[in-house]
């Protein structure tokens, strides 16, 4: 029997679901674990530990194993995607219009025209310390873990509760899976069509996995006259300007493929298709801008 617990955190929609024959009691707990989380990585909280973090370069700062574990999350993650995902471009997405939980930004906004892009530092650049669990920014550098928080958050909650039962995390489309369903099926996870989010474009099966999904199309607003977006190409520090309305990837955990998303996103439908095929363990689907869908040779696996 499926058990669905839906709830609200880090400013999305969230859905756990276990497949047990009796109501789990863990169930019930997976959204004090995602506030937990939510108050060491959100930057929308004044008091949060990331929020003191980001307030102090210069000097080591000892942190908690939450936000050590997420900050080399984001460091595999950047690594991954030769520098196409980092969590160093806080400054830019606030310059951006993005200053505030989404769920609160208004839809137009006006400010200064955005100054020239300076170098921003890679998370190699940030000094850390294992004996202390500290972390020293340097000038210049502020942490933003956006999606990597909530892929990772997903893949905790998962972990936490696959010892009842097959498990499925979906922290607003970052979709972490800890094996078949208990008679042995996949899940089926369908991809929303974007130009009708009503209905579905795609139904995956899938079992251990992670799936995520990164567009332009829910997250955006308008600022001096021109549509934004949250993902940022950190060359330019600019909304990424592509080709792309969504790209929807699968690996073997919640984290890449947040990543992977990303990365082809932000390189367009040509360069971002041939980057998800270079990666052997990553399939993805690509929606372009005009409705043209494009699958990577591995995707026939899942569809």
């Amino acid at each position: 029997m499926l058990h669905r617990l839906e709830f609200h955190a880090m400013g999305c929609e969230m859905l756990a679901a276990l497949d047990s024959e009796s109501i789990p009691a863990m169930l019930s707990k997976v959204p004090k674990w995602f506030e937990e989380w939510e108050q060491v990585l959100s930057r929308f909280r004044f008091d949060s530990e990331l929020t003191r973090l980001n307030q102090i370069h210069e000097e080591p700062v000892p942190v908690s194993s939450t936000l050590w574990d997420v900050f080399y999350t984001a460091r595999t993650a950047e690594q991954m995607t030769g520098g196409l995902v980092t969590p160093t471009l806080l400054d830019a997405l606030v310059e951006a219009g993005y200053d505030r939980s989404f769920d609160r930004m208004p839809l137009q906004t006006s400010s200064a025209p955005a100054s020239a892009a300076l170098a921003v530092p890679t998370l190699e650049a940030i000094t850390t310390d294992e004996a202390t669990r500290s972390i020293t920014l340097p000038e210049g550098a502020s942490l933003d873990f956006g999606g990597v928080a909530k892929g990772w958050a997903a893949h905790q909650a998962m972990e936490r509760l696959q010892a009842e039962g097959p498990t499925l995390i979906d922290a607003a489309g970052d979709i972490a899976i800890s094996g078949p369903r208990a008679d042995g099926n996949p899940w089926p996870v369908g991809i929303a069509d974007p130009f009708e989010p009503e209905k579905e474009i795609e139904t995956l099966s899938l079992n251990a996995c992670g799936v995520a999904t990164s567009g332009k199309n829910r997250r955006h607003w308008v600022r001096n006259g021109v549509l934004q977006h949250h993902i940022l190409d950190p060359l330019t520090q600019q909304p990424a300007e592509t080709d792309l309305l969504t790209v929807t990837a699968i690996a073997p955990d919640v984290m890449q493929a947040e990543a992977a998303a990303k990365a082809a996103f932000i390189l367009g439908s040509q360069s971002g298709l041939e980057w998800l095929e270079a990666q052997t363990n990553i399939a993805g689907l690509l929606i372009l801008e005009n409705g043209q869908t494009l699958y990577s040779k591995n995707m026939k696996e899942y569809v």
